[in-house]
């Protein structure tokens, strides 16, 4: 390992205070990742470095801006290498959690990586995101969706007859983007945070 690529784990590993058994997941995530990528292209980011900062980092700024240690139970819309969803589990390691992604090779690689990181309380979906409403009915407190699913199609979720219209949405963006009217109406919280200087920002939607 470069003396560049420790000092991002570093900084990683300080700013969120992870344990020495949350270091070693990472490190084997990356590992994993790293490996599948080279056979797959699970995610377009490659670099260990941006893996880190892009990825793992930017995964857990949501821990910066709500308590999740009074959560349950978290999906995630279009998992893909598993971000945000795999980086929030191994910082809370009691969560429920509920990937969702329809693409099979990251759907295979999802379900090593459970494995290979003794990952629990875990149910992949591969059902596509209109689908999962209609046809599950598990105890879900939270939403999260980062570089998926456009803001309207995310919202259905708060549609009456659906069944996890109570629950929270949380939305990764960037600093310039702007809701519409429709999805303003659903809006609480909006959480501004940094990564690698880049400007960026977490948007909570409620239909409470």
């Amino acid at each position: 390992m470069t003396e560049k690529l420790n000092s991002i784990w570093e900084s990683f590993f300080k700013f969120y205070n992870l344990k020495e058994e949350q270091k070693n997941q990472f490190l084997k995530y990356l590992k994993l990742l790293n490996e599948w990528n080279s056979m797959h292209n699970i995610t377009g980011i490659e670099d260990p470095k941006a893996v880190i900062l892009d990825h793992f980092w930017d995964s857990l700024s949501i821990s910066k801006a709500m308590d999740l240690r009074k959560i349950d139970s978290i999906a995630d819309v279009g998992t893909g290498g598993g971000f945000p969803i795999v980086p929030i589990k191994i910082m809370y390691p009691h969560l429920k959690i509920y990937p969702i992604e329809v693409v099979q090779k990251k759907v295979a690689f999802l379900e090593v990586l459970i494995e290979e990181l003794k990952l629990e309380d875990v149910t992949v979906s591969d059902l596509d995101w209109r689908n999962f409403l209609r046809n599950t009915n598990f105890d879900i407190q939270l939403f999260t969706a980062r570089a998926s699913l456009p803001v309207d199609e995310l919202i259905r979720m708060f549609k009456p007859s659906c069944r996890y219209k109570n629950a929270q949405l949380v939305y990764w963006a960037s600093k310039n983007w702007n809701s519409s009217e429709d999805q303003k109406k659903y809006i609480f919280k909006e959480f501004d945070y940094k990564v690698a200087n880049k400007d960026r920002k977490l948007i909570f939607f409620t239909n409470c």
